[in-house]
């Protein structure tokens, strides 16, 4: 295949993103997702056989944007491989979400400067546990969790199923994500029916929760902290999500995890570090020129590997 298929889509798609961020007011394809998750969900979601349904249903929809999507590109590109190269880039910047996390996360601190009820108003766009209750140092380190976590699942899993599978892979990541964070929790109404999905989730992204955390961990040039990684990345509830937080908790030298209130539960997580320390803003801004380095590292990666495959 002509290199320039495989890269430019690519090149654009980041470039946008770094440029825009998610596009506010325009159709998106995650919102179709959720809109045919939705529809599946208050449809099978009930009676017996819940487990099998969800399954079902799961398969289904990832199937459907894969060979949807597959189908669709494949005759633009018959007629016309410029329209082909700017729909795929189009879609890649879908896919994306390194900018707006890196934007969220900032205004999470700038708010929590301000106020401790503005820091809480503002994580509770980004995190899905209850935040009325959070102290300062809380909100800041659940904005910082987050961002370690989202880089994995928003940026470098996106990048690395683009790698194996090209747009086509990467739009099915986007509605294994979107499966897992509307249905994959574990209260009674989502249980048995989004099993099936959170755990989809779980293997799409166990080897980018791990090459994220070694990325993060490259690009401060310390390849001694993958000994901290390796120590605490498999004490998060998550399989996966440990890891990108561990590497990021190890480069600050601070202490994530502890426990939370989802839902109306208490879950406690497990520590993740051991240096239980202040979060200050400096860490912030840190924190966020460890995602962008990592980010350019797998867009390189991603250039190389299509460079020699093609």
């Amino acid at each position: 295949m002509d290199i320039y298929v495989l890269i430019l889509p690519l090149l654009i798609g980041w470039i946008l993103d770094k440029l825009l961020g998610d596009p506010v007011g325009l159709p998106h394809p995650v919102v179709g997702f959720g809109k045919l998750i939705s529809f599946c969900e208050e449809r099978w979601n009930c009676g017996a056989h819940r487990m099998l349904k969800g399954g079902g249903a799961a398969i289904m929809l990832i199937l459907l944007v894969y060979v949807g999507s597959a189908l669709a590109l494949h005759y633009l590109f018959l007629l016309n491989r410029w329209l082909g190269i700017a729909l795929s880039a189009v879609l890649v910047f879908y896919c994306l979400a390194g900018t707006t996390l890196i934007r969220e996360v900032k205004q999470v601190f700038l708010a929590a400067d301000r106020s401790l009820e503005e820091g809480r108003k503002q994580v509770s766009r980004i995190v899905g546990r209850d935040t009325s209750e959070l102290t300062d140092q809380e909100v800041r380190i659940a904005a910082l969790e987050t961002l370690a976590e989202n880089l994995s699942d928003g940026v470098i899993a996106p990048l690395f199923w683009y790698l194996l599978l090209g747009v086509p892979g990467m739009l099915a990541y986007k509605m294994v994500n979107t499966l897992d964070s509307m249905v994959g929790y574990k209260n009674e109404r989502y249980l048995q029916f989004g099993c099936a999905a959170a755990h989809i989730d779980d293997m799409a992204n166990y080897i980018p929760a791990r090459l994220t955390a070694l990325l993060m961990v490259l690009s401060v040039g310390r390849p001694g902290l993958l000994r901290f990684v390796g120590k605490y990345g498999n004490r998060h509830a998550s399989p996966n999500s440990g890891y990108p937080e561990s590497a990021l908790a190890g480069i600050l030298n601070c202490r994530f995890g502890g426990p939370h209130v989802y839902f109306g539960e208490i879950v406690y997580k497990p520590f993740i570090g051991d240096k239980d320390r202040l979060i200050h803003t400096q860490d912030m801004h840190k924190a966020v020129d460890i995602n962008r380095r990592a980010e350019i590292l797998m867009i390189i990666v991603n250039i190389v590997c299509l460079y020699l495959v093609s």
